[in-house]
């Protein structure tokens, strides 16, 4: 029931009260947003031992040539954009943490942002997608915005049909209420940031 209740508190005023643009840049420059982003573009088998990078030593899931390039641009938009990020948090996962290595961000490892171990697969429990609720729920750092990185899974049992057709870097950004709740204000492509920073 009360998984129920978030999903209902989560799920309101989403579309038409989207921003975008000038708006968007201004309410994270302000802060108090919560990103909510899956890891940029990554094969959906994991390499061999010939092509796994020397540091994915556990032969994980990685980033692919076009998931490389966006995420180095992703990291350069916001700093080009100056947005004041707080906490960053990302799953546990090569690929989750590559996306952060190659934007220039350090991340804090977060096990339920996580796949355990289950690439694509939903948590059986309910327990990850209840968790990144609560999370977006919490108010940001005074004048901060918080990034979370994780994976599809995750994020479609926490939003439901609001992550419907989220692609590889694309992310959810929520602003907190105060109550526990959040209101989703804008859904960004990987592609846009560079855009929204200026660039092509």
């Amino acid at each position: 029931m009360l998984a129920h209740f978030a999903i209902l508190i989560f799920a309101g005023a989403v579309g038409a009260n989207e921003i975008t643009g000038p708006d968007l840049i201004a309410a994270l420059r302000h802060g108090g947003c919560v990103i909510v982003m899956r890891h940029a573009s990554s094969p959906r088998t994991p390499p061999d031992a010939a092509h796994a990078d020397p540091q994915n030593t556990n032969h994980e899931r990685q980033l692919d040539e076009e998931g490389r390039t966006s995420a180095r641009a992703f990291g350069d938009a916001l700093r080009r954009l100056q947005l004041p990020l707080g906490a960053v948090l990302s799953s546990p996962t090569y690929r989750a943490l590559e996306t952060a290595r190659l934007a220039q961000l350090t991340a804090t490892p977060t096990s339920e942002l996580g796949d355990a171990g289950h690439s694509m697969q939903p948590d059986p429990q309910g327990g990850r997608g209840q968790w990144l609720r609560t999370r977006v729920g919490q108010a940001s750092s005074p004048g901060k915005d918080d990034l979370l990185i994780t994976h599809l899974p995750n994020i479609a049992e926490a939003f439901g049909q609001d992550a419907a057709g989220l692609e590889d870097g694309e992310a959810l950004v929520f602003r907190p209420d105060g109550h526990g709740g959040a209101r989703q204000i804008a859904r960004v492509r990987i592609s846009d940031w560079p855009r929204l920073a200026g660039g092509p």
